[in-house]
């Protein structure tokens, strides 16, 4: 079965009772005992979220699902499932909330962890240990759109006993089948490309088969509580239903954003897989159906620069997020804060659905400014 028909069928289910053709939303906190389907309470199951983890688990083709209430939620999740002592590696330019939990919150849980660019296999095996017990990945990963070879690092992975963990929020299943290319597990911002319209906030885990980390991670969810509400699950669904189209016209869009960026004199790099000047772009090419709707750009003369370009957009929205209809800029580094590793010259961009001639006379318009 196709994406498309997966994304619209997949978890769906026509309500018996009244033949709604959508399903309602349950926002039911607790249920009668001895019912059809063995519900319980909110926390523990809910009708909305059991269908978006089935729809999850179908787009990824995966055996499990586990859904959370947010994108740190599944990272949490994923790592607290391991224990002290047990060492992982995490990609050097993984997503800075991400970054900064191994690095500090689970390095006081006594997890240890290795930062490392990814793209460097060698890198890879000489961070290797005899307690290694995941790698964490993420392509493109945020924001320098690295390209993680997931065949490449997925085999050095299962040959020490490790799992391959990857955060596939921006390529998401429509554009790279990270199971299916050997990753163990795969974990999405939902909020983001998968949602779509920037209103709700989720997370989901996927999972390769029902091995024993799947079943840490569904009591995480379960006790610990960071459960998406049957509204979310039932926006979500309603968000999954579009991707495929969304996607394409991110990536049409995207591409033609970057081509306009790579040849403006203030401009000195785009990082965008889909340009052949990209380092990544054959390994993008070789796993990837299309290149995304994310790019970064560094601009000439640094940061007061890069603010002030950030600030004279008038389509793009100067905010933190990404994946929604709408286009968003963002001077990265202040965000990030002290201990940041993005280039203070350097703009985040998530090219939305705006008409790309729109969005290039924006940026030109920004780019003059002074």
């Amino acid at each position: 079965m196709k994406i498309e028909t997966i994304a619209i069928h997949a978890g769906h289910r026509y309500d018996p009772q009244t033949g709604a053709v959508m399903s309602p939303i349950h926002l039911s906190t607790t249920y009668l005992q001895g019912n059809d389907d063995n519900l319980i309470y909110g926390r523990t199951n809910n009708p909305n979220r059991h269908e978006l983890e089935a729809c999850l688990t179908a787009l990824e083709g995966g055996a499990e699902t586990v859904a959370f209430a947010s994108g740190m939620a599944a990272v949490a999740a994923v790592f607290q499932s391991l224990s002290p002592g047990d060492h992982v590696i995490i990609a050097d330019d993984t997503y800075y909330g991400a970054r900064f939990y191994v690095t500090d919150m689970m390095a006081r849980w006594g997890l240890t962890h290795d930062l490392v660019d990814l793209t460097d296999l060698d890198q890879v095996r000489g961070a290797i240990r005899p307690n290694t017990r995941l790698i964490w990945a993420e392509t493109p990963s945020n924001p320098m759109l690295k390209i993680t070879d997931i065949a490449a690092v997925a085999a050095i992975a299962h040959a020490h006993g490790a799992l391959l963990a990857v955060d596939g929020t921006w390529a998401t299943p429509m554009l790279q089948p990270f199971l299916a290319q050997g990753a163990d597990i795969v974990v999405h911002s939902t909020t983001k490309y998968l949602g779509g319209h920037s209103d709700l906030t989720g997370g989901a885990v996927v999972f390769d088969t029902g091995e024993s980390l799947y079943e840490r991670i569904r009591e995480q969810q379960n006790l610990g509580g960071g459960v998406p509400s049957g509204f979310d699950s039932w926006l979500l669904l309603r968000g999954i239903r579009t991707l495929p189209y969304r996607m394409r016209a991110h990536c049409e869009n995207a591409r033609a954003v970057a081509a306009f960026l790579a040849a403006h004199p203030a401009v000195h790099t785009v990082h965008y897989p889909g340009l052949p000047t990209h380092p990544g772009h054959a390994i993008a090419q070789r796993q990837m159906r299309d290149f995304g709707g994310m790019m970064s750009i560094q601009v000439h003369s640094g940061r007061e620069r890069a603010a002030a370009v950030a600030a004279a957009t008038q389509l793009f929205a100067r905010a933190t997020s990404l994946g929604g209809v709408e286009s968003l800029i963002e001077h990265r580094a202040p965000v990030e804060g002290p201990t940041t590793n993005t280039p203070y010259d350097l703009l985040r961009l998530s090219i939305g659905l705006e008409h790309p001639d729109d969005l290039i006379a924006d940026l030109e318009q920004a780019l003059a400014s002074r």
